[in-house]
């Protein structure tokens, strides 16, 4: 039997793309339950959706927090947006007036502002650091990967809103309803005085038993047109990665490989949400990923400083007048050679070299006064006989008089990779 009440849980395999599960997931989105709550019951509620143990979800959500700080805007969020058990729906639905629920509206005001605060300070103090939007984007692929995988158990059943009450029956001199029944009327003759023998009426006709209905027949599926928003937000993301290059190139400091990365990704994001709605942008999960993944790499701390800017390849310069000499010399990805050896001696003079990728050598002359910085992000610093080694270590600063004591040529040197050997060494 089917009826038009009955629910149906659907099969494995049932969600056919993005938007589909996403607009599913929040249809039968988890309840929190009064059972086996800790706080608020999200991670028992994800647990008891998906068939897993709450307690590697309290697991995960710690971690969250602890690398990249999204486990808590994650939490908050749920409590705002998971109904609870016997709620008609979640508090920030209560809080536009779609239902009832447990969550006051004050309570959800106040949901609402911690979590916008506490994911601002993840992403905006840990993205580019390493970690906050990363853990955001995390937790979105394991419960995508969840609902696609366990969608179809444990649906938590529709929560029916009770909208009529039975009446009170009884006798009529107790209560404003009377239920005795009337007597019914005699039969007699037709008040027109007509025998009832006398009307000569027809049988009524036979029921025709009803026609069986022919099966549905199959119709192959129809291939669904492809959509627009993929490659609308492939478009410009291009125009966003190549806007950003630009304005790295032309100085602009903020633009670098970490904040392009980063934008690119935000514009991936929007497309994969407006298509989850729309219709399409399945294909740019396949890009969000490998972004993702470039996006954690460059903020960890080798990468920090990592500047696109230069070019490529190998640079050896020896200037021989100091009108020769660049105030900064730059390079993406390559080794720079610098002799300052054969500049004149006379007034003090500096320059900075700045490696994104590669091994950096600057040599000065023998007598000068150097005062220095080098630093790399990871590998080997040798300035003057004191070495580092290693990721994140400490810059190596100081003056060095050479073994003729101070009197020589002033310079000012400053040498910083961000990944490769830095070595500055006298004649």
């Amino acid at each position: 039997m089917s009826g038009a009440s009955e629910t149906r849980s659907p099969k494995p395999g049932a969600l056919n793309g993005f938007e589909e599960t996403v607009k599913d997931f929040w249809v039968s989105r988890p309840r929190r339950p009064h059972a086996g709550r800790k706080l608020a019951g999200v991670a028992a509620a994800i647990g008891y959706r998906y068939g897993i143990d709450p307690v590697v979800v309290r697991i995960a959500l710690v971690v969250t927090t602890l690398f990249g700080g999204f486990g808590v805007p994650f939490y908050l969020l749920g409590w705002l947006f998971l109904p609870g058990e016997s709620d008609e729906v979640s508090g920030f639905e209560s809080l536009i007036g779609r239902g009832r629920s447990s969550v006051s509206p004050a309570f959800a005001v106040v949901l609402m502002v911690l979590s916008v605060v506490s994911a601002g300070g993840s992403i905006t103090g840990s993205w580019f650091d390493g970690g906050g939007l990363i853990s955001c984007a995390l937790i979105a692929t394991a419960l995508y990967l969840l609902h696609r995988s366990r969608g179809h158990e444990n649906r938590p059943a529709p929560f029916a809103a009770r909208t009529s009450y039975p009446a009170f029956t009884g006798n009529g001199a107790f209560t404003m309803t009377d239920t005795a029944e009337a007597p019914a009327p005699a039969r007699g003759w037709d008040p027109l005085a007509a025998d009832p023998a006398g009307w000569d009426l027809p049988d009524a006709p036979t029921a025709q038993e009803p026609r069986p209905t022919p099966p549905p027949s199959y119709e192959a599926p129809q291939r669904r047109p492809r959509s627009k928003v993929g490659s609308a937000t492939f478009a410009l993301a291009v125009v966003t990665a190549g806007a950003g290059v630009l304005a790295g190139l032309n100085g602009a400091g903020w633009f670098d490989a970490q904040h392009i990365v980063g934008l690119v990704l935000g514009v991936v994001g929007i497309g994969l949400v407006t298509g989850a709605f729309a219709g399409g942008g399945r294909s740019l999960i396949g890009l969000a990923i490998p972004l993702a993944i470039a996006g954690l790499v460059l903020t960890t701390s080798p990468f920090k400083n990592f500047d696109v800017r230069g070019g490529l390849g190998d640079i050896t310069e020896s200037p021989s007048a100091v009108t020769d000499l660049k105030p900064l010399y730059q390079h993406a990805a390559g080794d720079i050679d610098l002799d300052l050896t054969k500049l004149p001696a006379g007034a003090p003079y500096s320059t900075t070299v700045s490696n994104g990728a590669g091994d950096t050598t600057v040599i000065v002359p023998a007598d000068a006064d150097v005062t220095f910085d080098c630093r790399t992000g990871a590998g080997q610093a040798s300035c003057f006989g004191r070495s580092t080694d290693g990721v994140s270590q400490g810059a190596l600063t100081g003056t060095d008089y050479g073994s003729d004591g101070p009197g020589g040529q002033k310079i000012t040197l400053k040498a910083e990779n961000s990944v490769g050997n830095v070595e500055v060494r006298r004649a």
